[in-house]
């Protein structure tokens, strides 16, 4: 048995284990890229491990690099998750497979719930997207679980590159068009468990509680950093990037909040974040 699991608890393989979401899903069998390559069609780290479930944290995130890869971005993104699908459904597994607010178009002017129509204006959307149609495709026993804006240790993210920036740059800019749910990765990943536990197959919004423009999101940072810095508004369409993100993509988490499953608002995740950050005064 691995590391904390004991009689009685689903046997779960957590894909990705070492990413930013992955490390903080308290899952029993843990593989890294090393072990499973979504770009490749090996899967005998699964046949060795055997779960009951599996929860698909890795992808290609890149999104400006998935404009340049498209290949790429679709042979992890989309045949990665279908090649798993099909081992679980071969091997009587059921799959949760972490998807992204890019599936949607941002036009929307209210939160987009469960039910909405996605149409992404990305690589990095239309190839998650796929994905998410692959694992329906293949496999009943499936859980899709759209977040949107992950933060939290281990890596790189929007709040440490805000940080960063507010040492290194005399002025801040930030979108105030630009609206998602910031997702605070150790709220998330112990989320994703407790829905899998509920057995209740389906597509799910779990993102924090609110939504904020990136202006906002970081006026939050630096203050709960302790750092007293305007930050001058700005429009999306002054940023030119290789993808566009979506506009307004808030995600209403109607139905796993039905199973009773809801995370803190975001404010709270950044207040706890930030100060655990090596930030110079």
């Amino acid at each position: 048995m691995g590391e904390g699991e004991s009689e009685g608890t689903l046997r779960i393989a957590v894909l990705g284990a070492r990413g930013q979401l992955g490390r903080q899903v308290p899952a029993e069998i843990r593989l890294g890229h090393q072990d499973v390559d979504l770009a490749k069609a090996d899967l005998g780290a699964l046949d060795r491990a055997s779960p009951e479930g599996i929860i698909l944290t890795a992808a290609y995130t890149d999104v400006d690099g998935c404009e340049s890869k498209p290949d790429y971005a679709f042979a992890v993104n989309a045949d990665g998750p279908r090649r798993v699908a099909r081992w679980c459904k071969e091997h009587g597994a059921w799959l949760l497979q972490v998807s992204t607010n890019c599936v949607f178009d941002g036009r929307q002017v209210e939160a987009y719930d469960e039910n909405a129509q996605p149409n992404p204006i990305s690589v990095y959307g239309a190839s998650k997207l796929a994905g998410e149609e692959a694992v329906r495709a293949e496999l009943d026993r499936h859980f899709i679980v759209r977040s949107s804006w992950l933060f939290g240790p281990g890596g790189s993210n929007f709040v440490t590159k805000i940080l960063a920036a507010a040492q290194s740059q005399q002025k801040l800019r930030g979108v105030e068009d630009e609206i998602a749910c910031p997702t605070y990765a150790p709220d998330l990943g112990p989320a994703l468990v407790r829905l899998a536990e509920t057995g209740r197959f389906g597509t799910y919004h779990l993102a924090n509680r609110g939504a904020c423009s990136r202006l906002d999101y970081m006026r939050a940072i630096l203050a709960a950093a302790g750092i007293d810095k305007p930050v001058a508004p700005v429009r999306l369409a002054d940023f030119q990037r290789p993808s566009r993100p979506p506009a307004q993509s808030a995600l209403a988490n109607n139905r796993a909040a039905a199973a009773g499953i809801t995370l803190r608002p975001w404010q709270k995740a950044v207040a706890e974040y930030v100060p655990t950050l090596k930030v110079p005064a």
